[in-house]
Parts: C-alpha cells; sequence; structure tokens
C-alpha cells in the first residue's frame, strides 16, 4: 500500500541529537578526544572571563565549532553558523540543544579573537599531544622536519612600493588595472598594503612567486604525529631556523636524529645539530657541491629508514592544505595565520590519534 505524502510539521521531538548520532560515527571517539582536551583547559579559560557581567561563547563549543569548520572544509564562519543551525551532527558535537540559538557570525569570530590573545590553539595542540603521549603513540628519539607554503590572503596587486601613496583613482575601485610588467618587485621595496607581513616568495626556481607564509611542523616518526609547529616569514633561511628553534624545545638529553630533505643540506645546519646531541638524517644535496652528510651518517641502516619515514610530513601537509585551511588561509598577519596553523595541526593530530586507537581495539 504506498503511502500519504502528508507534510506533518510537528512541534515537539522526544528524540535527542545524541539518540540520533549513530553509535558508531566517526566524531564520536573524536568528541571524547576533544573533551579530554578541553578539560585540561578548563582553568586557562577561567582566568581569560571576568566573573561578572553578561555570559560569552562558552569557549569549548567555540572551539569545537572551529574544529568542525576544519574537519568539514567550511570556507567561513557565515556558512559554519547555518550549519550549526539545521545540521543535528553539528549541534550535538558542539554541544547545543535542539532549541538553543546558534551565535551571529561577527559575535562568534569576535569570540575568536579572545582566544587568539590567549594563545589558545597552541595549548590545545599541547593538550591533544598529551593525549598521544598518554597512549604511547609518539617517538621520543626519531624526528623529521619539513616546511611548506602558506599562501597569504593577499593578490599581486596589493604588492607595492614602499611609502608611494597611488594619487590617480583606479578605474576600478574592486579590480584596479594594474600594470607591473617590467618592474622589479623585491620584499626590500615592495610590500603587501594587504597583509604587510606577508613576502613575496617562491619554493623552488621556475616556479611562480606568491606572497606567503612558511609554515614548519616537527614530526615524530612512529606514528607521523605533529610534535611541534612554526610559522615564519618566508625566507630562503627560515626553514632551517625554525627547525633549529623546534628541536631546541624537545625535552630529554638522549641523542635524536632529524630527518629533512636537501634543502637542510647545509654544513651550518648539519654542525648545529651535531652541537645539539641530534644526528642529521638529511637528505643528500650532491648538485654542483658536496653534500654536509658523509658516511659517519649514511653507513647506518637508520638514515635509509629515516629518508623513507621522512615524506610523511608531506601527508601532515596536504591534510592542512586541502582538507583544513592552509592551502590559502583567509587570515591577515602573521599571529592570526600562525594561530590557525598550529590549531589544524591540532585537527589532523586528532584525526591521526582516532584512527589509530581505533585500528588497536
Amino acid at each position: 500500500m504506498r503511502g500519504e505524502d502528508r507534510d506533518t510539521a510537528s512541534m515537539f521531538s522526544y528524540v535527542s541529537p545524541e539518540r540520533r548520532v549513530p553509535k558508531g560515527h566517526p566524531l564520536r571517539p573524536m568528541r571524547q578526544l576533544v573533551d579530554a582536551a578541553l578539560e585540561k583547559l578548563s582553568p586557562r579559560f577561567d582566568e581569560m572571563y571576568s566573573r561578572v557581567g553578561r555570559p560569552s561563547i562558552p569557549p569549548e563549543k567555540l572551539l569545537r565549532a572551529l574544529l568542525l569548520q576544519v574537519f568539514y572544509t567550511i570556507r567561513s564562519e557565515r556558512l559554519l553558523m547555518e550549519q550549526l543551525d539545521y545540521n543535528l551532527l553539528f549541534r550535538w558535537f558542539v554541544g547545543l540543544e535542539m532549541d538553543d540559538a546558534v551565535w551571529d557570525p561577527t559575535v562568534f569570530s569576535k569570540n575568536r579573537e579572545r582566544l587568539l590573545e590567549a594563545e589558545i590553539a597552541q595549548a590545545f595542540f599541547k593538550e591533544v599531544l598529551a593525549l598521544a603521549l598518554e597512549k604511547k603513540l609518539l617517538s621520543d628519539e626519531h624526528f623529521t622536519v619539513d616546511g611548506t607554503m602558506v599562501e597569504a590572503w593577499a593578490g599581486q596587486k596589493s604588492f607595492k612600493k614602499k611609502g608611494v601613496s597611488d594619487e590617480s583613482p583606479p578605474d576600478d575601485p574592486g579590480n584596479p588595472t594594474v600594470n607591473f610588467h617590467g618592474e622589479k618587485r623585491t620584499n626590500e621595496t615592495h610590500e603587501s598594503t594587504t597583509d604587510p607581513e606577508a613576502r613575496l616568495f617562491k619554493k623552488a626556481k621556475g616556479q611562480e612567486a606568491k606572497l606567503c607564509y612558511l609554515g614548519h611542523v616537527l614530526m615524530e616518526n612512529r606514528n607521523g604525529l605533529v610534535v611541534d609547529t612554526a610559522l615564519t616569514q618566508a625566507t630562503g633561511t627560515a626553514e632551517r631556523e625554525a627547525a633549529l628553534s623546534m628541536v631546541k624545545e624537545l625535552p630529554g638529553t638522549r641523542r635524536l636524529t632529524l630527518g629533512g630533505d636537501k634543502n637542510y643540506d647545509v654544513k651550518a645546519f648539519v654542525q648545529d645539530l651535531r652541537d645539539q646531541n641530534v644526528t642529521p638524517h638529511v637528505a643528500q644535496n650532491t648538485t654542483n657541491r658536496s653534500s654536509a652528510i658523509d658516511d659517519r651518517t649514511t653507513r647506518h641502516a637508520g638514515y635509509e629508514i629515516s629518508q623513507r619515514i621522512r615524506k610523511r610530513t608531506e601527508e601532515a601537509f596536504g591534510w592542512m592544505k586541502t582538507i583544513g585551511p592552509m592551502g590559502k588561509t583567509k587570515y591577515r598577519g602573521r599571529r592570526r595565520v600562525d594561530w590557525m596553523f598550529a590549531f589544524t595541526a591540532a585537527a589532523y593530530n586528532l584525526i591521526r590519534i582516532r584512527n589509530l586507537t581505533v585500528a588497536v581495539t
């Protein structure tokens, strides 16, 4: 018998969002991991807010919403609020009841700035890493470092001479005609009017130069988890400087190994690693010169293993750029981009921890 197509607009529902989410949904173990990390941050949240006044968006809900924005590649806060309004799965993950009103996108963005000032992304990253340590997923002696370009939210037309004002009115205020062909443009003489901290940079010869930052990760080699991040202005030496800085932050005094690509095969960098009791397992660069990596390193089987595993940093970068928001950042200024880079790396670690622990159990 054919059922009737009746539009029944029920006023009440007796099924909670918790019951509507399938037991095997991948966000369920993710919610448990996130809640465990946020619980450790609760004392820090208390210090951020006044004890009087009107309640703001709970930081726990705000961070869960930001994680959804990363997990599901939601382009803007406005679209995120739209999803929270009707998506029961999103409401359940964030912790909103069926009848709770969603926040205004502008209010949501302003509350996010409070988290930026308190450096909550870095703190959240460390708590997620602590969860991985509790589950014995981290290596404490074998690491890999790498860097990637993070394209800035600025176009080539915004890259203008410093201290020179354009007095002529543009033919199109939204997309003016700019002719910079034949003009020598460098970071010393030009800067972006949209994001002055971005730098014109190209990763290799023959590639297009873009306004960007450089994002760096330090990965442990056992399970490919990111253990540290940094975001710097794009320069020719930024990758090696960031690597040395991140290695110094590693705890312990035992000898470590550090894998890397050919960009790290520089004598001064290799010597600095050895001085820090770190064995440089970087790829040999023999193009038009001799390598700083000799038989003392390459004769060991561990060197070949590090060279094979170091490519897993590209998995982290690939996820952060295709799923996460790091392909072309929406934020302006190094501090904001750094905040989101660390937060996206924490989201990637949560995915890895969930996959590794579910596979074990």
